[in-house]
């Protein structure tokens, strides 16, 4: 397996391209089987969890092709993917396909509005929790589905088709809000969901859907109003700038010190983080195309935060922030409010010197002098670019394992960080 090894001590400096955002082409992927026209999409990274879904679309016979490196296009800065789902051969979705990737899942609402028919595994573990699909199944039966739990699979039916329905989910749910989002895009009717996630992948699932013909109004609130139609048409569509990965690298710099530009992405889509990252000692302006960070010499400064829905902190930038609290001059509280499992990056980063202590949903981080270099191994994909961050300080050299999980989230890493002054290089084998 490939490891990535990291010599602390370099500042960061320079511009770093923000890639498209994984967790928006994902189901913009998925949406590619709304319709009989090709989807076309722009700005798709280059990640293993895009090449998974590849894979699975084209077990129910989509097609797809990449278009050639466009002007300014490198291999930092995305793709441009074509996905045709004209002739579908097949309406399920094997439980050796769906466990490599939970939102593969999402593939049973687009199947069943369309076809009528979906039999798709239940998703595999994740190590950051249980992540339920109840809400999701929950979804498609107020529209109409008839659900069977059959050895392991959903089965969801609906020959003539699905209905417009009220859906009040209980909890906020991303993944959720794009089941009944691309579900009511094709039923019949009126749909009101109620209580939906706010995240900017929703709205920018919601306007592909709309240049397909769909009609949707109120997505980026909390009351999303779908009215259905007969069928949905081909589009062209450029994948929104990943706020995770401009958090990471922001998080990065505030913890190295420098001076770097975050270009091709929009601080609106994680205000709260970057205000966080102000309160902690780091300067954060806008830029024409995106964001600035600096951190002179001045220390660390702790600050409390609590993971919730957007608009609220990330719980995909918790870990990288806890990460960062190891160098504040006092203690900081992480209070996770998303997952329950998310702290499994406690015990790598105490390998390298962190004093942090857990007491259920909270981390307590006592800021320390200095970290050392050691091997450490990646839990989850947010976990391992945790350790990153703090290699990118610690005294020495420190060998992070099992970095299949960063490259299902961030394209190009350690290409974007050594070119603005980290020591940091992959290791093959």
């Amino acid at each position: 397996m490939d490891r990535i090894r990291i010599r602390g001590g370099a500042p960061l400096n320079g511009l770093i391209p923000i890639s498209g955002a994984k967790n928006a082409a994902l189901p913009l992927m998925i949406a590619s089987l709304l319709t009989a026209d090709t989807l076309e999409l722009g700005n798709v990274p280059r990640l293993a969890d895009i090449s998974s879904l590849l894979r699975i679309m084209s077990n129910f016979g989509v097609d797809h092709s990449i278009a050639g490196r466009r002007p300014g296009q490198s291999s930092e800065t995305g793709q441009t993917i074509r996905l045709s789902a004209k002739n579908v051969i097949d309406t399920s979705a094997p439980y050796e396909l769906v466990s490599t990737m939970r939102a593969s899942f999402w593939v049973i609402a687009p199947l069943v509005a369309r076809f009528g028919h979906a039999k798709v595994s239940m998703p595999g573990g994740c190590a950051i929790g249980t992540r339920p699909v109840d809400l999701l199944i929950m979804a498609l039966a107020k529209l109409g589905a008839a659900i069977e739990i059959e050895a392991g699979y959903v089965v969801a039916t609906a020959p003539k088709g699905l209905r417009g329905a009220e859906i009040d989910f209980p909890k906020v749910t991303v993944g959720g809000t794009h089941v009944a989002l691309m579900a009511a895009t094709l039923a019949q009717g009126t749909t009101v969901i109620r209580n939906a996630a706010r995240e900017p992948e929703v709205v920018d699932l919601a306007e592909c859907l709309i240049k397909m013909g769909a009609k949707i109004q109120g997505a980026g609130t909390s009351e999303i109003v779908i009215e259905g139609v007969p069928s949905l048409n081909g589009a062209s569509h450029d994948v929104m700038p990943d706020r995770i990965e401009t958090g990471t690298y922001a998080m990065a710099v505030a913890m190295t010190g420098g001076d770097l530009v975050l270009d091709n992405t929009r601080p609106d889509y994680l205000q709260a983080a970057l205000d966080v990252l102000g309160q902690a000692g780091a300067e954060v302006t806008a830029t024409h195309g995106g964001i600035r960070v600096r951190r002179n010499g001045n220390g660390l400064q702790p600050v409390d935060v609590t993971t919730d829905p957007f608009p609220g902190f990330p719980t995909d930038l918790q870990a990288q922030f806890m990460a960062l609290m190891t160098r504040a001059n006092g203690t900081s509280r992480i209070r996770e409010t998303i997952f329950e499992n998310r702290f499994m990056h406690v015990q790598e980063l105490a390998r390298l010197g962190a004093h942090i202590r857990l007491d259920g949903d909270s981390a307590y981080v006592d800021g320390v002098p200095g970290l050392k270099g050691a091997p450490v191994m990646a839990t989850d994909l947010r976990a391992s670019v945790s350790l990153v961050i703090a290699g990118l300080v610690a005294d020495g050299e420190t060998t992070i394992n099992r970095v299949y999980h960063l490259d299902r989230g961030f394209e190009a890493l350690e290409a974007k960080l050594a070119r603005c002054g980290a020591l940091i290089e992959r290791v093959r084998g």
